[in-house]
């Protein structure tokens, strides 16, 4: 029989063993797609439309287009999942069957494969909505897949915040709302802002939705143009838009453009960059209003 401390002291070395491998993994992952890309990133690679017969494109209408639609998508999912959120944790009964009907309901729409999410908003939106392959599509697509994590996200933020503080917002006289309004909000607010940036970047990198909603069209855009209802306009919501997630897979699967695999490498590492400047950023934005919201150092 093992003694304790030697016990001990061999688990903790296996889950530092597994801990490093993860981080490994990772790391090696990182570091490839960043090896193979970034020698391709240059000012026009990231500005300039992509060509599919001819090599020398690159990526700036799917750029556009993938920020364009996180934001579309972020402005409609992100009020449904915040009142959501605090419907569930502030006023739902804890015990009542139809609470618990919600909560399965998002845990079975949150295990979703995304291409389904694609199929079905390709058969409603698409078809029988007839809204065709446009930014509006791919955006309420992306607000099903992305509406079951950022809730619970909001829900957990609220859950850590004590019940002492909402009874010291009764012993003031103030309404449940008034409570949640003024005192729960603000405290969760740190734990909120970083779900919907981790959130913001899982929906950036997303494809398989996309595929059957957004398109797989890039057509050109006039930048100088920003009536939203002109078909050429980057503002239009009507119009398809291939995303950078989008667009890697479709030059890899078509092997039509003469530089398809330094424009992929070069497309995967700006996808990687920008997920991984989401994730700073949480942390960031996170630290800085808890210590703006408390006072603290």
């Amino acid at each position: 029989m093992l003694n304790p401390r030697r016990a001990d002291k061999i688990a903790t070395g296996i889950l530092y063993l597994i801990a490093g491998f993860v981080i490994l993994v990772l790391v090696a992952l990182l570091g490839y797609i960043l090896f193979q890309g970034l020698p391709h990133l240059s000012w026009h690679f990231l500005t300039s439309p992509a060509k599919s017969f001819v090599a020398g494109g690159g990526i700036g209408i799917q750029l556009f287009n993938s920020i364009y639609l996180l934001l579309i998508t972020m402005l409609i999912s992100f009020p449904i999942a915040l009142g959501a959120g605090i419907y569930l944790n502030e006023y739902a009964s804890k015990k009542s069957r139809v609470i618990g009907l919600i909560r399965t309901a998002i845990e079975i729409l949150s295990s979703l494969p995304s291409v389904v999410v694609g199929l079905f908003g390709f058969l409603l939106f698409v078809v029988q909505f007839k809204l065709g392959f446009s930014l509006l599509s791919g955006a309420i697509a992306l607000t099903f897949f992305n509406l079951p994590l950022l809730t619970r996200s909001v829900e957990e933020s609220l859950r850590t915040i004590p019940d002492l503080q909402r009874e010291a917002g009764s012993a003031l006289g103030l309404s449940r709302w008034e409570t949640v309004g003024h005192i729960i909000l603000p405290a969760a607010l740190p734990s909120i802002v970083t779900g919907v940036v981790l959130s913001a970047g899982r929906v950036f990198g997303e494809a398989a939705a996309l595929i059957y909603t957004a398109g797989q069209s890039a057509p050109a855009l006039n930048f100088a143009d920003w009536n939203p209802f002109d078909v050429s306009s980057p503002l239009n919501l009507m119009r398809p838009a291939e995303t950078l997630a989008v667009h890697i897979w479709k030059i890899n699967s078509e092997g039509i453009m003469p530089d398809a695999a330094d424009v992929s490498a070069g497309a995967s590492a700006v996808l990687i960059i920008a997920v991984l400047i989401f994730n700073f950023a949480a942390r960031y934005i996170s630290k800085v209003l808890f210590r703006h919201l408390t006072s603290s150092k």
